[in-house]
């Protein structure tokens, strides 16, 4: 029963993570498709770039939403405190994002999706990361750069304030397998921050 329990939430974080903000809100407005245009990529610097500023917050504050809401889930229907429920709802939210279903498994990055989960699993791991990656955003103006530094820094803050916040030891191996995946699906920013060609927020090519 627990397994089958367990399934369920999992199927319920990646069909709700799969349903694609940028996708719908660049439909309704300029009735395109987002993954054509811009770096093509389904996400919020890229609806930025395409549509603007308003519709990029929406689209950032609905990513991270649904992470909050499948890890919820997870938290509500679990039926101990091992972690293992809300950290998995929140990881196939993550590549419900990335791979969703409804899109021909054709969608982002999972970057505000990726904040929405692992701030609420260890939020003051993730706030510090948090505020290490928007000064680097400000500094730098590289998106990509602070996503990656995000991803970086959780797990490390999340193992460093275990003890002292009472962190389940499967919130940390989560957010070691999300930094793995963040930093394989950023594998061609990575590429350009190295040869100097990654594309500032403001100007074409930034991915998010």
């Amino acid at each position: 029963m627990t397994i089958l329990l367990l399934l369920v939430v999992i199927l319920i974080g990646y069909l709700l993570g799969s349903i694609s903000f940028s996708y719908l809100i660049a439909k309704k407005i300029k009735k395109v498709d987002i993954r054509q245009h811009g770096s093509g990529n389904a996400g919020a610097t890229n609806t930025l770039r395409v549509l603007g500023i308003g519709p990029a917050i929406s689209v950032l504050a609905l990513d991270i939403v649904k992470g909050i809401i499948a890890v919820w889930i997870g938290i509500l229907l679990a039926p101990d405190q091992s972690g293992v429920f809300p950290a998995l709802a929140g990881l196939a939210a993550i590549l419900g994002h990335n791979w969703p279903v409804y899109y021909g498994f054709r969608g982002g990055k999972g970057v505000a999706t990726t904040i929405g989960v692992i701030a609420t699993l260890v939020f003051f791991p993730a706030l510090f990361a948090g505020i290490i990656a928007i000064i680097s955003i400000v500094l730098t103006r590289y998106v990509s750069l602070g996503s990656l530094l995000f991803a970086l820094l959780t797990p490390a803050f999340a193992y460093l304030l275990m003890e002292t916040y009472q962190i389940p030891q499967m919130y940390i191996i989560l957010s070691i397998l999300v930094a793995a995946l963040s930093f394989w699906r950023h594998r061609t920013n990575i590429q350009r921050l190295l040869t100097g060609t990654e594309s500032k927020i403001g100007k074409k090519k930034e991915a998010s």
